[in-house]
């Protein structure tokens, strides 16, 4: 069977070469070119690859973004003018790291590597950056079926435990997100963002009052007029914050 293959990177002239280089391997058909981010996390999801051929630094959402919004077992090799995240891409999983302009024979090399993971079936999952717990980011991307929502962190009031999701939410709405609350306080800006329980994680630019109600016990009421359990440890640490 031909290897599904896609492709992504914003520049027209650097898709069109790397078309040039799985054009000259036969096992392989190009099943989606994809401009932007939005754009390869629908065609990932609705084509489900062997391979996806990705750039890292793209408008709307870059090559990493791009993996942590989708599900499924397939090879990715970085396509790049950028040689430092050639760690953090293999950090996620990636097969190969490949610097712009590509010759033939190190393309064929990373494809090789790809293939022989295809079919022995030894792809391992695709890790985020959120599951490392490094990266601190400014936004939350979540994804709803064909839709994703790029939800600015300082517009967050409150990221809540769900099971194995969370619930973010902001500006009135409410999203779910398949993370850990862990790996999504690892994201957030320490200095805004407080884990006041285990369950629960506010933006303390929300918060209006602490109050005791019972022996040991005291609730965060947020600007919003919603109200959240404290835990000690989780007063400890506002108290640290606010005091300083």
């Amino acid at each position: 069977m031909p290897i599904r293959t896609i492709i992504v990177d914003d520049e027209p002239l650097a898709r069109r070469l790397v078309r040039e280089h799985v054009s000259a391997v036969t096992d392989a058909v190009v099943v989606a070119e994809c401009g932007n981010g939005f754009e390869a996390v629908k065609a990932i999801q609705e084509l489900a690859p062997d391979v996806v051929l990705i750039d890292v630094q793209m408008p709307k959402l870059n090559g990493f973004e791009v993996l942590e919004l989708v599900e499924g077992s397939f090879a990715v090799i970085f396509v790049t003018a950028h040689d430092e995240h050639a760690l953090r891409a293999f950090e996620v999983n990636a097969v190969d790291y490949l610097l712009k302009p590509v010759d033939a024979a190190r393309f064929r090399q990373a494809w090789e590597k790809a293939i022989s993971a295809v079919q022995r079936k030894t792809l391992r999952p695709v890790r985020t950056l959120g599951a490392l717990g490094q990266k601190r980011t400014d936004r939350i991307l979540i994804r709803d079926g064909g839709n994703v929502h790029v939800v600015p962190a300082e517009a967050i009031d409150v990221v809540l435990a769900q099971d194995d999701y969370v619930e973010v939410r902001a500006g009135g709405k409410k999203y779910l997100k398949q993370q850990t609350m862990g790996e999504m306080e690892a994201q957030l800006d320490p200095q805004r963002f407080v884990r006041i329980h285990r369950s629960t994680i506010i933006n303390i630019d929300r918060l209006a009052k602490i109050e005791l109600y019972a022996k040991d016990s005291r609730v965060a009421t947020l600007k919003d007029g919603s109200t959240w359990n404290v835990s000690r440890a989780g007063y400890d640490l506002l108290r640290q914050l606010l005091d300083r």
